[in-house]
């Protein structure tokens, strides 16, 4: 734990430590996201140009995920401290929008994307 979050952890007095637990599922969203462009960079032979917009969204993704990461571990700090947090619907909305948009255009890709000779 690094001395920043060591601080913080002091601060809230979680002895759950939930801020750093929500901060560790983000950043294994980041790394899915990250997984999943490096499969769709496995398509590109076979399906051609189109699999660059499945693995930029990817990409796209887990930046906005890792960009903002550091304002939702220090929201999540204020809740706890406040006992009062409402639930990050924006954030949760954006990631299930863009996971199933990416589902959505990796399953049109695989059925309807002629291969490549």
């Amino acid at each position: 734990m690094s001395v920043t979050a060591r601080h913080d952890a002091d601060r809230h007095g979680d002895s759950g430590l939930q801020p750093e637990r929500t901060d560790l599922a983000w950043s294994r969203t980041t790394m899915a996201l990250v997984v999943a462009a490096a499969v769709f960079l496995r398509w590109l032979p076979h399906h051609g140009w189109f699999v660059g917009t499945l693995v930029g969204g990817a990409i796209i993704a887990a930046l906005a995920i890792n960009l903002t990461q550091k304002r939702r571990f220090h929201r999540a700090v204020r809740g706890i401290t406040r006992e009062a947090m409402p639930p990050n619907i924006r954030a949760t909305a954006a990631v299930a929008a863009s996971v199933v948009i990416l589902a959505a255009l990796g399953i049109y890709t695989v059925l309807f994307l002629p291969l490549q000779p």
